[in-house]
């Protein structure tokens, strides 16, 4: 088919739409009515050529359809997402020796297009993955969607609507969400605008759609791109891609990205990334998904954007182990679509780095689009380290002071960490924080014992140590007095509470909140102590030496030791557990098929790293102790395997380094017995 055909077929159907909006909603008319019958007539023409009618063509739109809700439909194939990269070196790894294909990141709400015998049947959004929102009435309303195609067989294709960053930029001014606020960027304002139950307020938002995935159709065609290719004779103006022909370098790489950025800049189309595919669909396929993304595709990230604000102020708060948090204040800055005026400061040593006071102009970014981050400091100038931070504690007024240990900044590089501490054992928020730490799902698991009930019972002198959240019956009456409280909240915290006594040795240990003690060192205690804490206690008292365990260097073993000898320790140690000792739970033993000659795993340490679907990190430590080995934590040389997930880390290369088997999860668990 004659490609300039359907381009001018395009042209012509967006100035005609472009004419009907300056005679009817304008009242200002640019062509007289002779001229706009002309080149109606002339659109009519070119479409009984190529067979194609867009949706939103004036040849076939009467009015603009309004309906009463949005009906839900079903994805047969799940439009599930990509999983997303920084690092262009992790990018050419993925590559490897693959043809694929580098394509833009639209900016925008992905929608289905589903045919049948050339004629569009449904147009739905994403959703959730597995069930979207039928979303027919608005394609009249979008460009770049044909109603009609020569295409007989079922089609299905993934799209993304977006709306110009120009265009935006003139809508944005008038127009306002569900809470009566001016949308942020134009994604949430294609998003909504899609979603909109009449068509008529849909066209006046200037949405365009793009396809960039070929679902359905077209089985004839190996590759990805030569399906894409086929959607440009069809009407459709395919998203924008670079296919590779040969193994490319690093530098190669990078080319095309920057390649794609600028063709997205000269055309006004906005993206948040690029997607790195394998261009082979039999390939693609076999790669598989998890729950979450497709592994056949990467989306490649651009660096986080910096914008510039003036820090306020630096606030100072204890946690429960004395160490005393600095937390940036600043002016708010809006940041995709998000309000940001707070960012963790981390360490003094990272105030110190970046010379940061009150009134300094500063660069923030939401590092992966998730975590606020304060990136540098433009007014580096009189920074005293004696100014920078309270020298008494701001909670309970006892002197402060600077701590050092050694350890790695952010680029892996050795050096020296100075925090600041608050020695006060009495220090109202660091017990706080003990006492939530205590309560939290990891620990006891007291669901309703939120840290500001806790300080509210705390205030009233009814808590001073774990043991009395177990005698809060003897405040019952008073407590379901309280403001917000009542009976129904008593009897569920108190059913909490007594289903708390019920718990597991590593959860025992720790809500005793020995430092650095957490869920993968307390499951090696549980291992070789058997589950039984008086075993446990009897070691330490004994001086058992725990760096011959996986994962406990000099630090662990120190820590264990000195918060044992602490009278105050030990008194809660064996009262609390008075309170429970009968209902300790013991550690699920080996399963017995496993313990025998045939488990290679028993009595191994095994470190995971990265991920392993379907499983949690959590559950692979579960299901490497059932097999009667210790589920490390890091790698070291007391460690026997690594079993290497997806995204694998650091832990690859030091295992490389050491020379320990690295096992692919599939070859784990055939080596295990896991089905």
């Amino acid at each position: 088919m004659n490609q300039e055909l359907i381009r001018k077929q395009q042209d012509l159907t967006a100035r005609l739409n472009r004419y009907r909006h300056e005679y009817y909603n304008l009242n200002a008319p640019n062509i007289s009515d002779a001229v706009y019958d002309r080149l109606f007539e002339e659109l009519q023409d070119l479409e009984r050529q190529t067979g194609i009618q867009m949706a939103n063509s004036p040849t076939s739109t009467v009015g603009y359809p309004a309906i009463s809700k949005l009906e839900k439909t079903n994805h047969p194939i799940p439009l599930l997402s990509l999983d997303k990269e920084k690092n262009i070196v992790e990018v050419c790894r993925f590559m490897g020796e693959h043809q694929v294909m580098f394509m833009l990141k639209l900016d925008g709400l992905t929608i289905k297009l589903t045919y049948e015998g050339g004629e569009l049947l449904e147009a739905a959004t994403r959703g959730d993955g597995e069930v979207g929102e039928i979303v027919t009435h608005n394609t009249r309303a979008i460009g770049g969607i044909p109603a009609h195609i020569r295409y007989e067989d079922r089609l299905v294709i993934t799209g993304e609507a977006f709306i110009r960053p120009s265009d935006f930029e003139q809508l944005k001014a008038s127009l306002v969400d569900n809470n009566g606020e001016t949308y942020k960027n134009g994604r949430n304002l294609a998003a909504g605008s899609v979603r909109l139950l009449d068509a008529k307020t849909c066209m006046e938002r200037r949405l365009m759609f793009m396809p960039f995935t070929v679902l359905e159709g077209f089985e004839n065609l190996p590759r990805k791109s030569e399906r894409l290719k086929e959607l440009s004779a069809l009407g459709f103006t395919p998203c924008k891609y670079l296919v590779t022909k040969r193994t490319l370098t690093q530098a190669e790489a990078e080319d095309g990205i920057k390649q794609l950025q600028q063709y997205a800049r000269d055309k006004d189309i906005p993206i948040d990334g690029i997607v790195v595919t394998y261009n082979d669909e039999a390939f693609a396929k076999s790669c598989g998904r998890t729950g979450h993304h497709y592994k056949d595709g990467l989306a490649f990230k651009f660096e986080d954007d910096l914008f510039e604000t003036k820090l306020q102020m630096i606030e100072w708060t204890p946690g429960r182990t004395g160490e005393i948090a600095p937390v940036a204040v600043f002016a708010p800055v809006e940041i995709d679509g998000c309000e940001v005026s707070r960012a963790s400061l981390h360490n003094l040593s990272f105030i110190e780095d970046l010379e940061l006071m009150p009134g300094n102009r500063i660069l923030v970014s939401k590092r992966n689009l998730i975590i606020p981050h304060v990136e540098d400091n433009l007014d580096r100038c009189g920074f005293v380290l004696e100014s920078a931070y309270p020298h008494r504690c701001p909670c309970c007024g006892e002197p402060t002071r600077i701590h050092e240990t050694r350890g790695r900044n952010e680029n892996g590089e050795e050096r020296t960490i100075k925090t600041l501490f608050c020695d006060n054992a009495g220090c109202e928020t660091r017990k706080l924080k003990q006492f939530v730490h205590f309560v939290g799902k990891k620990a006891m698991n007291i669901e309703g014992l939120s840290e500001a009930t806790l300080e509210k019972l705390i205030g009233r002198g009814w808590i001073h140590s774990y043991l009395d959240i177990y005698r809060l019956d003897q405040h019952k009456d008073e407590l379901v007095r309280m403001d917000g409280f009542g009976e129904r909240f008593w009897q569920r915290l108190w059913s909490a509470i007594q289903q708390s006594r019920n718990t597991t040795f590593e959860r025992y240990v720790i809500a005793m909140d020995i430092p650095m003690i957490g869920n993968t060192a307390s499951g090696v205690l549980c291992q070789v102590f058997h589950g039984n804490l008086d075993e446990f206690r009897d070691a330490v008292y004994a001086g058992y030496d725990f760096r011959q365990l996986p994962d406990f260097g000099d630090t662990l073993h120190n820590n264990i030791h000195e918060w044992f000898s602490k009278e105050e320790n030990f008194c809660i140690w064996e009262e609390l557990q008075m309170m429970m000792m009968m209902m300790i739970q013991k550690p699920v033993q080996p399963v017995a098929e496993n313990n025998t000659q045939d488990n290679p795993f028993a009595g191994k340490t095994i470190v995971v790293t990265g991920k392993v679907e379907p499983y949690t990190r959590d559950e692979m430590n579960s299901l490497i102790a059932s097999l009667g080995a210790i589920a490390g934590s890091s790698v070291t040389r007391k460690t026997h395997y690594l079993v290497c997930g997806e995204k694998a880390g650091s832990k690859l290369s030091k295992a490389r380094e050491l020379g320990i088997p690295v096992l692919e999860p599939q070859e784990f668990f055939r080596m295990a017995g896991v089905a």
